[in-house]
């Protein structure tokens, strides 16, 4: 994945926690765009910040990735899902099993991160993960994913 591109987006809730992933995956040799928020407002609206993201993914989903955040991670993914061969899969905690086989099943290509539950080690383990997850190709997932990317 460190030659596709990575977008990271947030709203107030994860501004923190998306200003330290953006300088890690850089530190990392990864192909960061933060499409912000670029100041933190308690007052903003999650799908304005979210839509330009879901967008850009959508321009070319199998090499753009995105990771999102939000309080929980819920609406930014519901936001991200309304785009065909957009799929978010969402995080705030437990088993992180569930972020491996967003990739290998699901092949997800927004990650939605709950930031008021889960801390800074957890997001960079989840992220490290996840970047480094292939989808597995298997046959009856991708038609899966054919038939969820082909509703109208």
């Amino acid at each position: 994945m460190k030659n596709g591109k990575i977008l990271i987006g947030t709203d107030h809730a994860g501004f923190e926690l998306k200003n330290i992933l953006v300088t890690y995956l850089k530190e990392n040799g990864y192909n960061v765009e933060d499409m912000g928020a670029h100041t933190l407002d308690p007052e903003d609206d999650y799908p304005k910040l979210l839509i330009p993201v879901a967008m850009r993914v959508l321009e070319d989903p199998q090499n753009i990735k995105a990771i999102v955040f939000g309080g929980s991670g819920n609406g930014e993914a519901m936001i991200c899902n309304r785009f065909p061969e957009v799929r978010a899969a969402v995080y705030y905690g437990g088993p992180i099993e569930i972020v491996k086989l967003s990739r290998e099943h699901n092949d997800a290509n927004v990650l939605s991160l709950g930031a008021r539950f889960i801390d800074e080690k957890q997001m960079k383990n989840v992220v490290d993960l996840w970047l480094t997850t292939p989808f597995s190709g298997d046959k009856r997932h991708a038609r899966r994913i054919a038939l969820i990317d082909n509703i109208e």
